[in-house]
């Protein structure tokens, strides 16, 4: 069985991993700002910069497996499914209408897949679940929030690439200003940017979500409070998906599954009041148990079946 790369990019770091089917044979870790670079350069000048350092990591794992023919990438932002072009991404801002898999492909010499990297951290636990045919909802909590759908045994992109876009549900009617333009999106609320934000707010302090989980851990009143805060929008963009889709499983994983615990409870509360009642008690809501690698394998495995449809 041929080796796949799956890369999946985060907000401050790019894991490149490379599978043989499911199995993890290998993972490294790139230190990659991609948000800073944004902040402090010019559109284009980001983009040569991101296109070089991502190229530069898939490269030092291509010398170990030159074989690799088919790599996978999960990055966040609304990526058109026919073109692959990134049309925007709202934590990475300047990034409008770029063809990642086109110009990274170009610099590689090898076919690049670019999905969005909720849908490909989807893909990834679907594929470890063993393909439920009930289907699946993957919301990933990291700097930012971000879904993905698995429906019939596909992934779910949209017309347009912005299917499942949850992150971007408004939660709070001018609320806080988020970077897809709108104001009051659940994403700035219940993922790690949004719980160090509410923490900020309650306390004055700025700390990481880590380190708020911690003091929450410690009986810190206001960490468990912003913990509180995010499980609540949580559970009220979900209860308003589930309405939508109607799927039973639900997997919520990326970096602030470390803290479930912490939000379980009022999740719990705030899902079962919102949900309709015919939904109650009838729906999976599980952290995920893949040890992170979803997204690496999603991306690593949509290229396969990328490639698939095309033959």
């Amino acid at each position: 069985m041929a080796n796949v790369i799956g890369i999946d990019v985060g907000g401050t770091n790019l894991r490149v991993g490379v599978f043989e089917g499911h199995q993890l044979i290998q993972e490294t870790r790139f230190q990659a700002d991609f948000s800073h670079i944004c902040h402090t350069h010019s559109p284009s000048q980001a983009w040569e910069k991101i296109i070089s350092i991502t190229s530069a990591g898939i490269r030092n794992v291509l010398v170990q497996f030159p074989d690799v023919q088919h790599i996978g990438m999960g990055f966040p932002g609304f990526i058109d499914p026919n073109t692959q072009t990134v049309a925007q991404s709202p934590n990475f801002p300047g990034l409008d209408h770029v063809n990642l898999a086109q110009d990274l492909g170009e610099v590689l010499q090898k076919k690049v897949i670019v999905e969005n990297d909720a849908l490909a951290a989807a893909y990834g636990e679907y594929c470890l679940a063993g393909k439920p045919d009930t289907g699946l909802i993957y919301i990933g909590l990291g700097t930012g929030l971000g879904g993905g759908l698995i429906h019939a045994g596909r992934p779910f992109a949209g017309q347009h690439g912005v299917a499942m876009e949850v992150g971007h549900i408004i939660v709070e009617p001018n609320g806080r200003p988020c970077g897809c333009g709108n104001n009051g999106c659940v994403e700035q609320y219940a993922s790690a940017s949004g719980v160090a934000t509410s923490y900020h707010t309650l306390s004055g302090q700025r700390l990481s979500a880590y380190e708020i989980a911690q003091r929450a851990d410690d009986g810190d009143g206001l960490a468990l409070e912003a913990y509180r805060q995010a499980a609540i929008y949580l559970a009220q963009m979900l209860a308003t998906v589930v309405k939508v889709v109607d799927v039973p499983n639900i997997v919520v994983g990326g970096g602030m599954c470390h803290a479930w615990h912490l939000m379980k409870t009022a999740f719990d509360i705030q899902l079962e009041t919102d949900l309709i009642p015919v939904l109650r008690g009838k729906l999976s809501v599980t952290p995920s148990h893949t040890h992170d690698i979803a997204g690496m394998l999603g991306a690593a495995q949509l290229a396969l079946l990328h490639n698939t449809h095309l033959s």
